[in-house]
């Protein structure tokens, strides 16, 4: 079953009356690097829960592909910012998601470590996960993603506690993914990355989306009052904006 195009209408989250997600439309094709950005509590990692499954929105609806399928049948996988790694091997922590898929054991480790590779980490194969850094945990969370060959894939801030280096790293991996054709919807606070990453921005405020736009357009032209004002307040320079 195709999933795009992906299309949001009025979607609402609201636990105990408080407005999280406060009417979200949007619509997402088939291709490329979305990045949504806005300040803190503007609801963008709770958008991509709620696209993911783990929570279930209040009100609204989220239709999947021409078909208008209330939830994806498969190919939709989300990475965290801090993900979540078992107490075993990096092999055994990139294979685990390839279970599902009915493979066996040995083709399953052969799968991942040639995804290791990909990621930089096929020396590190028989180290515990728990002891890899930072930079080396959100890599193996990206392969352990890659390998199931996802449609879309979620990305919750995965440098947003790395150093430059490390993050380098990660958006280079994040491209090859993008270019091994997964769609990929990112949140980030890094207005660089946005830039260097992504094709469209979605920028959300209150709950709302009050802007999706091609990165160019977003960063010379911004259409919404907030917009303006969060790029002004987020770079180390001051921009002046024409007149709508």
């Amino acid at each position: 079953m195709a999933i795009f195009p992906l299309r949001l209408r009025d979607l609402r989250y609201q636990p105990n009356g408080r407005a999280v997600l406060a009417g979200i439309d949007l619509e997402l094709g088939d291709e490329g690097i979305t990045l949504v950005l806005g300040p803190n509590g503007a609801g963008k990692s709770v958008l991509l829960r709620v696209i993911c499954g783990l929570v279930e929105p209040s009100a609204g609806s989220m239709a999947w592909g021409d078909e208008g399928a209330r939830r994806p049948a498969q190919g939709v996988m989300m990475v965290f910012q801090r993900p979540m790694m078992l107490r075993a091997s990096v092999l055994h922590n990139a294979a685990l998601g390839l279970r599902p898929f009915g493979l066996s054991r040995r083709e399953r480790a052969r799968c991942a470590m040639t995804m290791l590779e990909r990621v930089g980490l096929a020396d590190r194969a028989d180290d515990s996960a728990h002891q890899l850094s930072g930079g080396e945990q959100q890599r193996l969370a990206l392969a352990r993603a890659w390998l199931t060959r996802p449609r879309l894939l979620l990305l919750d801030e995965p440098t947003a506690s790395l150093d430059p280096s490390a993050s380098a790293e990660v958006e280079r991996i994040i491209r090859e993914i993008r270019t091994d054709g997964t769609r990929i919807l990112m949140v980030t606070h890094n207005l660089g990355q946005a830039t260097r990453l992504g094709d469209d921005i979605v920028f959300m405020s209150a709950g709302r989306v009050c802007e999706h736009t091609p990165v160019q357009r977003f960063f010379s032209r911004p259409q919404s009052d907030e917009a303006r004002l969060f790029i002004q307040g987020e770079l180390p320079w001051r921009m002046r904006f024409p007149s709508p």
